[in-house]
C-alpha cells in the first residue's frame, strides 16, 4: 500500500518517513551554509535531503556510487508466506547467518534494493513486507505496532528458523526492537536506521474523560465522516506517480536513484482495492495512538548488541535521538552519516559497509548457533 500522507504537526508520531508527508504537501527546502533548512510553514511536511556522508565521526564524504548492484524489480513479487490467513511477501538471497531487513512506513522490501545483493554475499538476507504494505496483503484489521511484532516473530520462527540479526528503517526499526524483545532467544543483534519511536515523558499524565452522549453519537460519527473525506482525497493525491516522482527527486541528493522501479514499488500496492481503507485505519487508529509504546520501555528489555546507522541530516528523526538511545542503552555502536531519513537508499555503499563491519564483530557463536 502506498501510505504516503500528511498529518498536522500536533499529531507528530515519528512512525512514518518524512517523504510520506511531502507526497501530499511538499515543503520548501533550501540550502544555507551547508545545512538543509525548512521554512516554518513546511516544517510539518518536510522531507529528507542527503548531502554527502561522514562515517564514524570522520571527515569522509562521498557521493552515492554509480552502478551499485541492486535487486531486480519484479511486479509479481518474489516469495510469499501465509501468516494468520494473510499473504505476506518477502525476498531472500544468499547463504550464511540470517539478516532480516524491515522497511519503513509506506515502503516495501524493494526499498532495500541496494543492500540485499551486497549483504547477501556473506549472509542469508531476508527482506519482508509488513502486513498492509508493499506486496503483502492489505488486510482490513485493527493495526497496532504489536501486529507487526507478531508478524516478524512468527517469520523468524517459521521461515528463518535460526538466530538472526534484525535491521530496520524508521517504522521498521521500531518493529525490529519490539520483535527482538518478543523473541530474545532468536535475535542476536539489532541495527536501526533513523528509527521511529519516542521516549516516554516521565512527567506526562494520561487523562481520560468520559464521553458524553453528544460526543459518542453525534460529534464522533461526524468526525469520522470528515476524516474519511479528507484522508480519501489525500490518499488519491499521494498515490499519483507524478507526485511521488517529484517529491522523491526533491529529497534525494542523487536523483538518478529515483527511477521508475522505485516509483512503481510505491504506486503498485496502492491499486489494491483495500489500500484506501488500510490507509484510513493506519492514519486514524494506528498513527494517533502510539504513546503507550516508548523507546525507553522497550530498550530496558533489550538484551542484544545494538547498532545505530543514523542520517544526521534527517529533519524528522535527527541525531539527538541516536545519542539518547546510545546513552540509554550502553551496548550500542553508532555510525553517523551526512544523509537523510533513508540512508540505505541514499548512500547504500556506506550503509552496507557499516552493517558488514558491525556484523563481523558479533560473536561467532551467537551468529552461527542453531536453535
Amino acid at each position: 500500500m502506498s501510505s504516503f500522507c500528511a498529518v498536522p504537526s500536533s499529531v507528530r508520531t515519528e512512525l512514518f518517513i518524512p517523504i510520506a508527508r511531502n507526497l501530499v504537501f511538499p515543503a520548501r527546502a533550501f540550502h544555507h551554509r551547508g545545512k538543509c533548512e525548512m521554512n516554518r510553514r513546511g516544517f510539518a511536511f518536510r522531507g529528507v535531503v542527503a548531502s554527502g556522508v561522514s562515517v564514524m565521526g570522520s571527515s569522509l564524504t562521498a557521493e552515492p556510487v554509480q552502478g551499485v548492484e541492486k535487486l531486480p524489480f519484479k511486479p509479481e513479487g518474489y516469495n510469499f508466506w501465509t501468516w494468520r490467513g494473510h499473504k505476506i511477501h518477502y525476498v531472500v538471497q544468499g547463504e550464511g547467518s540470517p539478516v532480516v531487513l524491515i522497511h519503513g512506513f509506506g515502503a516495501s522490501a524493494f526499498h532495500w534494493r541496494y543492500n540485499i545483493p551486497e549483504l547477501a554475499k556473506k549472509y542469508k538476507v531476508y527482506a519482508i513486507d509488513l502486513l498492509g504494505f508493499g506486496w503483502s496483503e492489505k488486510a482490513i484489521i485493527e493495526y497496532d505496532a504489536l501486529v507487526w511484532r507478531d508478524q516478524v516473530v512468527d517469520f523468524l520462527k517459521e521461515i528463518v528458523k535460526e538466530p538472526a540479526v534484525l535491521v530496520g528503517n524508521s517504522l521498521g526499526g521500531f518493529t525490529a526492537l519490539v520483535s527482538a524483545v518478543g523473541l530474545p532467544e532468536q535475535v542476536v543483534g539489532v541495527a536501526l536506521l533513523n528509527s521511529a519511536g519516542q521516549f516516554g515523558n516521565p512527567n506526562g499524565e494520561t487523562k481520560k474523560s468520559e464521553e458524553t452522549i453528544l460526543q459518542k453519537f453525534i460529534l464522533k460519527p461526524l468526525k469520522e465522516v470528515f476524516q474519511r473525506v479528507v484522508l480519501g482525497f489525500l490518499f488519491w493525491q499521494a498515490k499519483q506517480p507524478a507526485r511521488i516522482e517529484s517529491v522523491l527527486k526533491s529529497v534525494y541528493v542523487n536523483t538518478s536513484n529515483v527511477d521508475k522501479y522505485l516509483v512503481e514499488s510505491i504506486t503498485m500496492p496502492a491499486a489494491d482495492p483495500n489500500a484506501g481503507e488500510v490507509y484510513y485505519r493506519l492514519m486514524t487508529r494506528f498513527m494517533m495512538n502510539q504513546s503507550k509504546y516508548t523507546l525507553d520501555s522497550i530498550l530496558s528489555k533489550l538484551s542484544c548488541p545494538l547498532l545505530l546507522v543514523w542520517g544526521d541530516l534527517d529533519p524528522w528523526v535527527g541525531p539527538a535521538k541516536a545519542n539518547r538511545i546510545k546513552e540509554f542503552y550502553p551496548t550500542t555502536s553508532l555510525v553517523n552519516l551526512k544523509a537523510g531519513h533513508c540512508p540505505h537508499d541514499e548512500v547504500p555503499e556506506l550503509v552496507n559497509k557499516a552493517l558488514l563491519d558491525w556484523l563481523s564483530t558479533l560473536p561467532a557463536e551467537a551468529a552461527f548457533q542453531t536453535l
